[in-house]
C-alpha cells in the first residue's frame, strides 16, 4: 500500500476522505493536523483518538503557531488588513503554512500523496494544490470531495454506510479554528439574505457588564494586555481573544470575490483579530504621518489581497513586508477600548509619540506654530492651479 498524508482537521469533509482513501482508493492514511493556534490540547486529543477510530495508520500534530505569527499574522496587524474592509483573513492566510507543514511530513514518511478535504466551490483547493504543485512537484495530490462533488449529505450518508458515529447535526456546519479567527460555513452562508443563527458560532455570550481593554504594542507588536505582559505575542492574541470572544465580539459574515470567480458568503468570528487591528490602527493614526499612513494603506490593501489569492510565495511579499516592518518604527503606546456585548469601542491612545502632542497646535482651536498671515499666504499658493483653470475655462467650475 502507497502512503498517503491527509490534511486532516477532524471535520466531517476529512473524516469522509480517511474512509474513501482507505477503502475505495486502497491507500496508506496517514492524517496530519497543522495547527495554527485555533486548537488546545484537549481538542487535539479528541481529534487524534477521531482519526484513529477512523482508520488511519498514524495521526501527528504539526505545530506552525509561531511561524504563522512571525511570518504572516503580525504583517497583517501592521498592515490593518481587512479584506473588503470586513474579514481578517482568518482562514485563507493559514493554509499556506499548514501546506508547508503537510509537505515536510510527507517528505518525512516517503508519502508517494497529499489528499486535503477541500471542495471544487472554494478557495482552499487554489490555497493548497498552488503551494503543493510549487513546493513538492513529486508528491501527487488527491481531493476525493472535489472529484466526486459530493455535498455534505452525500459525506455524512458514506460515513453512516461505514459505520461512523458522530454528531452529524452538529457537522451541518463547516468550522475552521485558527490564532486569528475562526470561519463558519453553513446553509445560511450558501444564501445572500440569511444571517448565521447564534448556536453555530463556537463562542457564546458569556460577560454582559461593559469593561475597559487596554492593549500596549511596541513598534507594532503587541507588548501586553491591560498591564499583563506575555512570554511571546502569540499568548497576548490568545488572551484578548478570552475577553473579547466572551463578549460575542467580532462576528460578521464576509462578501467577496473567489480566486475561481464566484461571489462567496462565510461567516467568521474573529474577537482577537477586530481588537486588535482596529487599536492599532488608531495608535497609527497618532503617530504615523499622512504619507505612511496613505502608502501602508496601499500596499497592505494588496498585501492582503495577494495573501487572500494564494500568492503568498510571490517575491513581492517579502518587498510589501520591509516597508510595513519599518512603518512600525514609532509605533508604540497604549490604546484602551470599552467592550460590550457584540460590540466595542476605540477610547484614545497614550504614546510618547503621539504627533497630537507636537505643541504646533490644537485642532480647531490655536494655532502655536504659525501665523493667520502664513495660512493667507499659503492659501493663496495653494489655489493657484485652480485660480488659473477657472480664468481659462470661465463657469466649468460652478455648481448648479
Amino acid at each position: 500500500m502507497e502512503k498517503i498524508v491527509l490534511a486532516f482537521s477532524g471535520g466531517l469533509d476529512t473524516s469522509f476522505c480517511v474512509k474513501y482513501l482507505k477503502h475505495e482508493k486502497n491507500l496508506d492514511v496517514y492524517s496530519a493536523i497543522a495547527n495554527t493556534g485555533g486548537f488546545g490540547n484537549e481538542e487535539l486529543v479528541t481529534i487524534e483518538e477521531g482519526a484513529y477510530k477512523l482508520g488511519v495508520t498514524k495521526h501527528v500534530t504539526l505545530d506552525v503557531t509561531d511561524v504563522y505569527y512571525r511570518n504572516c499574522i503580525r504583517y497583517m496587524i501592521f498592515g490593518n488588513i481587512l479584506k473588503n474592509n470586513t474579514y481578517p483573513l482568518s482562514v485563507s492566510s493559514e493554509r499556506i503554512f499548514q501546506a508547508y507543514a503537510i509537505v515536510d511530513y510527507a517528505r518525512k514518511i516517503g508519502a508517494k500523496y497529499i489528499a486535503h478535504g477541500s471542495t471544487g466551490a472554494g478557495n482552499d483547493q487554489v490555497r493548497f494544490d498552488l503551494t503543493f504543485k510549487i513546493i513538492a512537484p513529486e508528491i501527487e495530490i488527491i481531493t476525493p470531495i472535489r472529484d466526486l462533488t459530493l455535498s455534505r449529505q452525500q459525506e455524512i450518508e458514506y460515513l453512516i454506510k461505514h459505520g461512523v458515529e458522530k454528531d452529524w447535526k452538529k457537522m451541518e456546519y463547516s468550522i475552521n479554528k485558527g490564532l486569528w479567527g475562526t470561519s463558519v460555513g453553513g446553509k445560511e452562508t450558501l444564501t445572500s439574505n440569511k444571517s448565521l443563527p447564534e448556536t453555530a458560532y463556537p463562542s457564546q455570550l458569556k460577560s454582559q457588564e461593559p469593561a475597559e481593554l487596554t492593549i500596549e504594542f511596541i513598534k507594532g507588536e503587541i507588548a501586553s494586555v491591560n498591564g499583563e505582559t506575555f512570554a511571546t505575542p502569540v499568548d497576548a492574541i490568545r488572551k484578548i481573544e478570552a475577553i473579547g470572544s466572551a463578549y460575542a465580539i467580532g462576528r460578521d459574515t464576509h462578501v467577496g470575490d473567489t480566486i475561481i470567480g464566484i461571489k462567496g458568503r462565510v461567516g467568521f468570528e474573529a474577537a482577537a483579530p477586530m481588537l486588535i487591528i482596529k487599536a492599532h490602527h488608531l495608535l497609527e493614526k497618532h503617530t504615523l504621518t499622512k504619507w505612511q499612513m496613505y502608502w501602508k494603506e496601499q500596499l497592505s490593501n494588496w498585501y492582503g489581497m495577494l495573501l487572500h489569492e494564494a500568492q503568498y510565495v510571490e517575491p513581492v511579499m517579502r518587498d510589501i513586508e520591509k516597508f510595513l516592518d519599518n512603518s512600525q518604527q514609532n509605533v508604540t503606546g497604549k490604546v484602551i477600548l470599552k467592550l460590550y456585548p457584540y460590540r466595542f469601542e476605540t477610547v484614545g491612545i497614550e504614546s510618547d509619540n503621539d504627533l497630537m502632542n507636537s505643541g504646533f497646535g490644537d485642532y480647531g482651536e490655536v494655532n502655536k506654530g504659525w501665523s493667520g498671515d502664513d495660512v493667507k499666504g499659503f492659501t493663496a499658493i495653494l489655489g493657484n492651479q485652480l485660480k488659473i483653470f477657472n480664468s481659462v475655462h470661465k463657469g466649468q467650475l460652478d455648481i448648479e
